[in-house]
């Protein structure tokens, strides 16, 4: 065997030693055999979920219009009609994921899941890049699927914003027909308003430098407004949370108690509405099932 040879037969034994020292790729799950998903950048691959964190659409107090608008619109998508892809934004815990999950799950219900014909993938902020990888993936199967993304906002100088632009509207291929894409966002324009001024200040023609910015909300048809509960409705949660658990407290003890925890929390929303049952329960001895 020549030195060469002999070489190339060493290099070939070290990379088949560090091939079976190498963890294999994690398999992709089956995008037809569960409710939902998330979405790994790293690798391209879909996780399933095995139980999705949420609450029954009934439960959701003060926000009747903001889920029959989204139902509908998850309703006609499901059954393959044209939908919309929905920015939900606003206050800080009212409600905006919490009725994205439930609203999936009362239409897959409907039709007869789970796991149903239409699933829920959720994709993190940071790794909106590579959407155009995962619409790939999911986009000549027969199943349906609401692209989920929480707390979406854009800061500085990222310009990964200009990939979901183009993924929900502007690009070649566009959004599959079997997708539609739902965000949650406290700001309404996905960006803070000083970065917005500051665009206005530095630019030369300041109108065109923040509209390629500003006009990404513009890709989606639907704009739902989440904002600080009243009182009223305030105790409408606290109530339906506490008639659907059975903790057994008088209304009125409840409301009272209420109010002491929202007055420490400095707010009343359904986050906090949700925390508070927590604590009752707790106190109580109770579960939360």
């Amino acid at each position: 065997m020549t030195m060469d040879q002999d070489l190339k037969a060493t290099l070939s034994r070290i990379v088949e030693a560090l091939d079976r020292l190498a963890p294999p790729a994690p398999a992709g799950a089956d995008i037809t055999a569960a409710e939902a998903y998330i979405w790994h950048a790293a690798g391209h691959r879909l996780e399933a979920v095995p139980k999705v964190n949420r609450v029954d659409l009934d439960l959701l107090q003060g926000i009747d219009r903001q889920k029959q608008t989204l139902l509908e619109n998850t309703r006609r998508f499901a059954r393959g009609l044209p939908a919309n892809n929905a920015l939900l934004w606003g206050s800080r815990g009212a409600g905006k994921s919490s009725i994205v999950k439930a609203v999936h799950a009362h239409v897959n219900r409907e039709l007869g899941g789970p796991p149903g014909p239409l699933a829920l993938i959720e994709i993190h902020r940071e790794d909106i890049p590579s959407l155009p990888a995962l619409l790939g993936r999911i986009r000549e199967t027969d199943r349906r699927f609401v692209v989920f993304c929480d707390d979406l906002s854009f800061d500085g100088q990222d310009a990964a914003y200009k990939s979901l632009k183009a993924v929900l509207e502007g690009g070649i291929e566009g959004r599959p027909e079997n997708v539609v894409f739902y965000a949650t966002s406290n700001r309404r324009h996905l960006m803070p308003r000083d970065m917005i001024e500051n665009e206005r200040s530095t630019a030369i023609n300041p109108s065109e430098a923040v509209e390629e910015k500003v006009s990404l909300s513009d890709r989606f048809g639907l704009w739902l407004g989440f904002h600080n509960a009243d009182q009223d409705t305030f105790f409408a949660m606290i109530e339906a949370y506490a008639e659907r658990y059975k903790l057994g407290v008088p209304a009125e003890e409840l409301r009272k108690q209420a109010v002491e925890w929202s007055v420490t929390r400095g707010s009343r929303s359904g986050r906090v509405a949700w925390q508070f049952i927590q604590e009752v329960a707790g106190n109580l001895g109770k579960k939360l099932e």
